[in-house]
C-alpha cells in the first residue's frame, strides 16, 4: 500500500511539474492612456481610484500579475479570468468605443454594481482590498449615470 501511495505522490508531482511548461498568454497590450475610462469622462478621482482598486486586474490593459498567476493550473485560470473581463469591457480602450458601447456599458456597470454581482467572488478571495464598499458602490453608480447623462445629452 505503500508504494503505491509513493508511486502516486511521485506522479502528482511529476504531472504538477509537467504543466508548468504549458504557460497561458499573459500580457499587458500597449494602451494609450489617452483612450482610457480616466481620461475619456468625467470621473472623479475617487471613483477612478475605485475602479483601478476592485476592476483593472480584469478589465484594462494594466493587469497585475500576482505571484500565483505563473503557477500552473491557476495561472490558467487567471490568464481566462483577464481575457473575459477584457473582452467584456476594457477601461484601458474606453475612448475608442463609440458613444452607443459607452452607454450601453455603463449601464452595465451601474446594474452590476447595484447588484452586488463585480468584482466576483472568485477575485475577492485573493484580493479583499478590491470589495466595494458602500461609498465605493455609490460613487460608481452616481458615475455611471452623470456620464450617461452626459453622453446623451440627459435624454
Amino acid at each position: 500500500m505503500k508504494k503505491v501511495f509513493l508511486w502516486a505522490a511521485v506522479a502528482l508531482i511529476v504531472v504538477f511539474l509537467a504543466i508548468q511548461f504549458v504557460r497561458p498568454v499573459k500580457n499587458n497590450p500597449p494602451a494609450d492612456p489617452s483612450m482610457s475610462v480616466t481620461v475619456q469622462s468625467g470621473i472623479r478621482p475617487q471613483t477612478a481610484a475605485s475602479l483601478r482598486t476592485s476592476c483593472f486586474d480584469c478589465h484594462s490593459d494594466e493587469t497585475v500579475w500576482p505571484w500565483y498567476s505563473q503557477v500552473a493550473p491557476v495561472s490558467w485560470l487567471v490568464a481566462d479570468d483577464v481575457r473575459k473581463g477584457r473582452s467584456h469591457l476594457n477601461f484601458s480602450e474606453w475612448g475608442s468605443y463609440p458613444k452607443s458601447k459607452r452607454v450601453l456599458k455603463l449601464g452595465q456597470i451601474y446594474e452590476q454594481v447595484t447588484k452586488n454581482e463585480m468584482p466576483l467572488p472568485n477575485y475577492l478571495v485573493m484580493h479583499p482590498a478590491a470589495k466595494l464598499s458602500p461609498a465605493d458602490r455609490d460613487s460608481i453608480i452616481s458615475w455611471t449615470e452623470e456620464e450617461e447623462d452626459r453622453l446623451t445629452g440627459g435624454n
